[in-house]
């Protein structure tokens, strides 16, 4: 029972600094949800989804969202890696 929720717990995280970094970047290229999704052919409202962790991105939209925002897939995960190992560490912290 303690590791489904453990990693239920993990899998938030990451939806969680997944939105945050795909947020992040989108501001700081001055993109609106709209000018992203028209750049990377996604409705608005999923860009949306993805940066509040309600949706998990596929491995095409990974792809297809790093090329609108100019930036190597593999840059993208290493950022949501660690922003993500950043918000396991604040958890615990709020746990203890």
């Amino acid at each position: 029972m303690k590791e489904s929720y453990t990693q239920n717990i993990k899998g938030k995280s990451l939806g969680k600094a997944f939105g945050f970094i795909l947020r992040r970047l989108r501001q700081d290229r001055g993109l609106s949800q709209e000018s992203l999704g028209f750049e990377s052919g996604y409705h608005r409202t999923y860009i949306s989804l993805l940066e509040r962790g309600k949706k998990s991105p596929s491995l095409q939209t990974i792809f297809t969202l790093s090329k609108a925002l100019e930036i190597e897939p593999n840059e993208l995960i290493r950022q949501v890696e660690s922003q993500n190992s950043e918000f396991l560490k604040n958890m615990k912290k709020d746990s203890d």
